[in-house]
């Protein structure tokens, strides 16, 4: 479960950008546009309820009123909204940033983005530049067709570690910066979600048996939103030939249990991303691990879990990398009598030469990718 993308659910627009026009719900001041509360929460996603409430408690936002009585919101304010909500996705609390001004939240978004840990990809700290000038140009089709080539060359696994996972990264401090609209980084989700679902596919495919143990129920629990670095972690379950039951996300801690149950799992594996808070991740393994089966270990991982769970209890495993998915499925198989894939580490291989989703070539360059 590697740390994932930065996606966002909430259909808040770019702070950068001016203000998308109001519905017929909200109103006009002259020419100046006003928005109504339920125009700001669908903006936002931020609640109306908690807009009151940060009304009462932080003094912002400060609503017009119109003969009725009901709320209404400026540019300036829904602007200033929208920013709040992506230092919120991206860990802040509203104590500290609500009550900024505009040119204090812009500073301290730029602070936060500068000051995450340097992004690593093959060929070096450029070689993600063609790939952020695509997404800035809405040029997905060559996101889409430059990742198959990744996958096609340098092999899922490799693909997956080295590239999908540094370029969520960018993506997320691109949109955080205000560099990527929320649609950009919603296209991108889109198009890595499909390329590695089609991988996954032709690996499936081209298994030299089936399908095999340990069985593993993928999801995260609610609250977290993020989908990507699940799904790079179900990459490696399948490069293992694992049996998945991919739960989506968001399950309620009881239907996780039930699942694994019902389905007699044999691991559980959640991710969180680097939004969760710490007590979030705490209290949602320590609900889980109470309600699994004993014998069914909890496998985390995520960049979001390695701060709250380094020293995990019990029957949970913390996964600090993607690539750590293979090891442990190995030393499951070991301990659990399970003979391992007759083509060596539970991984499917071709012959030499050839090029498909195993191949592990690490010189690919995106630039020619849609040659």
């Amino acid at each position: 479960m590697y740390f994932c993308s930065r996606y966002r659910t909430y259909p808040c627009a770019d702070f950068h950008n001016a203000a998308t026009p109001p519905t017929d719900r909200s109103h006009t001041q002259g020419p100046a546009p006003l928005w109504t509360i339920a125009d700001v929460e669908r903006e936002t996603g931020i609640g109306k309820d908690t807009l009151r409430v940060w009304e009462r408690r932080y003094g912002f936002p400060v609503p017009r009123r119109d003969e009725r009585g009901d709320r209404l919101y400026d540019a300036k304010q829904l602007a200033r909204l929208r920013l709040i909500r992506r230092l919120l996705d991206a860990g802040h609390r509203p104590g500290r940033v609500v009550r900024l001004s505009g040119a204090a939240l812009e500073a301290l978004a730029t602070t936060d983005g500068a000051a995450r840990p340097a992004v690593t990809a093959d060929g070096g700290p450029d070689a993600l530049a063609p790939w952020m000038d695509w997404l800035r140009a809405d040029e997905i089709a060559r996101v889409r067709a430059g990742l198959r080539e990744a996958v096609r060359v340098r092999g899922l696994a490799d693909t997956v570690e080295s590239l999908v996972a540094p370029l969520c990264v960018a993506v997320g401090d691109a949109w955080l910066r205000g560099e990527l609209s929320v649609y950009q980084e919603h296209l991108f989700t889109e198009v890595v979600q499909a390329v590695l679902r089609e991988a996954m596919a032709e690996v499936e495919q081209t298994l030299p048996q089936a399908l095999r143990r340990p069985r593993v129920v993928l999801t995260t629990t609610p609250g977290e939103p993020h989908q990507l670095g699940l799904l790079m972690a179900e990459c490696f379950f399948v490069l293992q030939g694992c049996e998945r039951l991919t739960l989506g996300v968001c399950t309620p801690v009881a239907d996780i249990a039930d699942a694994a149950r019902r389905t007699q799992a044999d691991i559980v594996g959640v991710s969180f991303s680097v939004h969760a808070s710490r007590r979030d991740v705490l209290d949602a393994v320590t609900a889980l691990r109470v309600r699994l089966p004993p014998t069914v270990p909890l496998w985390v991982g995520g960049g979001g879990a390695q701060r709250p769970l380094r020293r995990p209890p019990a029957g949970v495993l913390v996964l600090r990398r993607a690539a750590d998915v293979a090891t442990h499925v190995l030393r499951w198989r070991e301990q659990h009598g399970h003979a391992p894939s007759s083509v060596g580490a539970g991984q499917p291989t071709r012959a030499s030469g050839s090029r498909g989703p195993y191949r592990s070539a690490r010189n690919a360059s995106p630039r020619s990718n849609t040659k």
